[in-house]
C-alpha cells in the first residue's frame, strides 16, 4: 500500500498537529473541518508553530514553505476523494466518529485506509462501524504532535497485516517512533499513566502534600519533565475524566475510578490550561 495523499478529519489541537507533520514529511495533506472558522483557527496554529520553528532554527524557511504548500483546507468531505489514508481526529464519541467514517467512505477509493487518533475508544468497535474493517486501525499521536516522537499503532481484530505494516511505516516516515499497542482501553501509555494521575489526586485529597510539593517531588525525585498536577492541567481534566471512566467501565478496577475531586472540578469548569484554571490558575 503506497500512501501519497493524506486526509485529516478535524483541525483542532491534535488534527492540526497531525496535518502539520504529514505535510512536513512531504505528503499532500487535506484537512477537513465542519466550519471555516475552525479550519482557519487550526491553520493559524500550524503557521504559528512553523514560524516558531524557523525562529528557533529548527525549521528552515524552505521547509516551512514546502509544508504549507502541501496543506489544503476544506469544509467538504468530497475533497478527500483522492486520499490513500484518512486520519480521524474528532470528538471522542463513537456515533460521531461512525458518521464521519460513513461520509468519508462514500468518496474515497476502496484501497484507502481509515484510522482513528482516539485515545480511549475500542479500535475493533470503530472498525466494525465501517465497510472496511480490514483497512482500519489506530494511530494514537501525542500532544503536541510536532514535538512528541511517540505514536501508538493499534490494530483491530480485523486489521490485516498489510494494513498494519502500512500504518507502522507511515508513522516512521513522519519521523516518529511507533510502538505496537493492544486494542484495550488506554493502550500502553494511558493504561500506565492514568492510574498514576488519578492516584496523585487521591493522595492530594488525603493530605499527602501541597500541589506544588507533590509536583516538585515527582519532577526532582523521579526525573519527570512535569509533575502530575501540571500534567493534568496540560492534558485537560475533562479529557482525563473521560478516559478514566471508559477504562473503569472496561476493567472494573478501583485504580481506574475517577476520584470525587476530579469529577467536581470538571463539573465546575476547571478543566486546566484551556479554561484558565485547573489545579493551578493560568
Amino acid at each position: 500500500m503506497q500512501i501519497k495523499t493524506v486526509g485529516v478529519l478535524g483541525c483542532g489541537l491534535m488534527g492540526s498537529g497531525i496535518a502539520q507533520v504529514a505535510a512536513q514529511a512531504g505528503y499532500k495533506t487535506i484537512v477537513r473541518e465542519v466550519e471555516q472558522g475552525l479550519l482557519d483557527r487550526g491553520f493559524g496554529r500550524i503557521q504559528k508553530f512553523l514560524a516558531g520553528g524557523v525562529e528557533k532554527g529548527k525549521v528552515t524557511p524552505d521547509e516551512r514553505d514546502k509544508a504549507l504548500a502541501n496543506l489544503t483546507g476544506t469544509t467538504s468531505v468530497d475533497d478527500l476523494k483522492g486520499c490513500d489514508l484518512v486520519i480521524e481526529a474528532i470528538i471522542e464519541n463513537l456515533d460521531e466518529k461512525a458518521r464521519a467514517y460513513e461520509a468519508v467512505e462514500r468518496v474515497v477509493g476502496s484501497h484507502a485506509i481509515l484510522v482513528s487518533n482516539t485515545s480511549s475508544l475500542c479500535i475493533t468497535e470503530l472498525a466494525a462501524r465501517t465497510k472496511r474493517p480490514d483497512r482500519f486501525g489506530g494511530l494514537h499521536f501525542f500532544n503536541p504532535v510536532p514535538i512528541m516522537k511517540l505514536v501508538e499503532v493499534v490494530r483491530a481484530l480485523t486489521t490485516t497485516d498489510e494494513t498494519y505494516q502500512a500504518l507502522f511505516g507511515f508513522a516512521q516516515s513522519l519521523g516518529k517512533e511507533p510502538i505496537t499497542a493492544p486494542d484495550k482501553p488506554g493502550f500502553i501509555v494511558n493504561r500506565l499513566l492514568v492510574p498514576y494521575l488519578l492516584d496523585a489526586i487521591r493522595s492530594y485529597e488525603h493530605g499527602l502534600g501541597t500541589l506544588e510539593d507533590i509536583d516538585k517531588g515527582m519532577q526532582l525525585g523521579c526525573g519527570y519533565p512535569m509533575g502530575p498536577f501540571t500534567l493534568l492541567d496540560f492534558v485537560g481534566l475533562d479529557t482525563t475524566y473521560y478516559i478514566a471512566n471508559i477504562m473503569f467501565e472496561e476493567y472494573r478496577e478501583a485504580v481506574y475510578a475517577p476520584p470525587p475531586l476530579l469529577k467536581r472540578m470538571v463539573l465546575a469548569g476547571r478543566l486546566g490550561r484551556k479554561s484558565g484554571q485547573g489545579f493551578y490558575k493560568y
